[in-house]
Parts: C-alpha cells; sequence; structure tokens
C-alpha cells in the first residue's frame, strides 16, 4: 500500500493553459479524469520559479498539442449515455 501511494505521487501531468499558452502541472491527476469536477489544481511556472497552486477551470486546459481533453473527462452525461 504504501509503495502503491508512493507511486500515485509521482506521476505528473502538463496541461496547457490556454489563456496563457504555458504549461501547467497538474496537483491532483483525479479531479482531471473525474467528469464531476470542473476544476483541476494545478500550477505554473513563471521566472524559473513555483507558482502556488490555484484551481484552474478544465475549460481553459487542453494537452499540450492544443488537443482538447476527452469528454469523459469534462462532460458528467457522457457517462450517463453509456450506461444508457
Amino acid at each position: 500500500m504504501f509503495l502503491e501511494s508512493r507511486l500515485a505521487s509521482s506521476r505528473v501531468m502538463y496541461l496547457k493553459h490556454t489563456l496563457s499558452d504555458e504549461l501547467v502541472e497538474v496537483i491532483d491527476l483525479q479531479d482531471v479524469v473525474s467528469p464531476f469536477a470542473s476544476s483541476v489544481l494545478a500550477r505554473s511556472y513563471r521566472n524559473e520559479r513555483h507558482q502556488k497552486p490555484e484551481r484552474v477551470p478544465k475549460y481553459e486546459l487542453a494537452f499540450p498539442s492544443g488537443e482538447s481533453l476527452p469528454a469523459c473527462w469534462t462532460q458528467k452525461s457522457f457517462h450517463q449515455r453509456i450506461v444508457a
């Protein structure tokens, strides 16, 4: 169990903040993949320094390539359509 929690905490994901065109480091990966979370705890880097984590709305985030986040991560109704 201890090893699992260490591995989970060591995973890092970067997304692009579309308004600033900067990469942000996602702090909580569960926020990203949960369609019930409308924002993500993330931090940016300015002047080569970590900034304080802040909540960023999912609609302002994309993959570094510019591709949108998948609907299964952003739309609550997506999972309801699959079940129906």
